[in-house]
């Protein structure tokens, strides 16, 4: 199964729904990645608004 893109908050899946938000629609063209751990003391995760733990798409 191919990884995509939510297109709402940009998270990498390889189902069929979205499990950080419960999106549907998703983009399989998305250009880098950045794996977020610690939401709340990552100053990346701050400036991408990124609040949950995961795999994020950085463009879609």
């Amino acid at each position: 199964m191919a990884v995509k893109a939510c297109k709402s908050c940009k998270y990498i899946v390889e189902g069929s729904t979205c499990p950080a938000c419960g999106g549907k629609e998703f983009s399989d063209g998305f250009k880098g990645r950045v794996a977020i751990v610690q939401p709340d003391q990552s100053e990346v995760a701050k400036q991408l608004k990124f609040e949950k733990k995961g795999v994020f798409a950085l463009k879609l």
